[in-house]
């Protein structure tokens, strides 16, 4: 580990004592000056917010942008402590779990899961509150700065998560070992794939480049898909686990209507918690063939 992202770590770690309340007001400082000052996160979020058909019942979507900035700012500090405190106080953040008996029964049928858990609340702290119930291997896209992929790997290595690159055909055969085994897996299933490797589907009424693999594990292991996300909380009083079913259609030999299925998965999560979607990611940077407008 190269000396500057060893001080990142220390730095990380130093960060993540504070207590949960504290950390989410930091946080909302920081939403407020992605809001009122000219930066890269606003930008992109108030161009994906203009291309979504939002349908949120009482938010316009500059009252949206507001409120994802505020939460786009709790998600930088909290993860400090997700990545950085012992497995039971992370445990303890967990106030509340809707649709558990999913998951057990998806674990006690030994037929595999997979995990689709979008870019919403505080997905870190789903993978490894799931992997004290079952072991869990996610796959993971390496991050741009090479040098950055070993602190990535420790601070999500806490509770043993294996994680596996999802950018190879080396990691996807462990992905499907995993799931014929009876295994779990968690998979980012938003995170655009490259240019020529997925399927257009809409999302949020608008086409945008989806995964495949998904939905290729679920119809070649015969895996259940569960959805799942972890709802911050008002005042940092910890999260709540949502895990909901997937679209019927998710594993469906069509992969245009599979990924179909798997958008309005993710749509469904998003209306639960429309404020703590990653709005700033750049979901439609990639059009469809024939397609000039560019949003970013």
């Amino acid at each position: 580990m190269r000396w500057y992202v060893a001080i990142l770590y220390q730095v990380l770690r130093m960060i993540g004592r504070l207590s949960l309340p504290a950390l989410h007001r930091i946080g909302t400082a920081l939403g407020w000056l992605l809001l009122h000052t000219p930066n890269a996160v606003r930008s992109k979020a108030e161009a994906t917010l203009s291309i979504v058909i939002t349908e949120f019942p009482g938010e316009t979507r500059q009252e949206l942008l507001k409120s994802a900035m505020v939460e786009a700012g709790k998600s930088v500090f909290e993860v400090c402590k997700i990545w950085s405190r012992p497995p039971e106080a992370i445990r303890a953040l967990v106030h509340e779990v809707r649709g558990i008996e999913l998951l057990d029964q998806a674990i006690a049928s030994g037929r595999g899961l997979i995990f689709a858990a979008p870019h919403l609340g505080c997905w870190e702290l789903l993978s490894l509150w799931v992997c004290n119930r079952t072991p869990l291997t996610i796959a993971y896209r390496p991050p741009r700065r090479r040098a950055l992929e070993p602190l990535l790997r420790r601070v999500r290595g806490t509770l043993t998560i294996e994680q596996v690159r999802a950018d190879g055909q080396a990691g996807v055969r462990i992905l499907y070992k995993r799931l014929l085994d009876g295994g779990v897996v968690g998979i980012l299933p938003d995170q655009q794939p490259k240019q020529g490797d997925g399927e257009f589907a809409p999302f949020f009424g608008t086409p945008a480049l989806t995964m495949v693999l998904l939905s290729r594990l679920a119809r070649r292991t015969g895996a259940t898909v569960l959805f799942a996300f972890a709802e911050r909380l008002p005042r940092g009083a910890g999260f709540r686990l949502h895990v909901l079913p997937a679209p019927a259609d998710i594993a469906d030999p069509d992969l245009p209507t599979a990924v179909a299925a798997l958008n309005r998965g993710v749509e469904a999560c998003v209306r639960l918690a429309p404020a703590q979607y990653q709005w700033h990611y750049k979901r439609y940077s990639i059009r469809p063939p024939g397609e000039t407008q560019q949003w970013y």
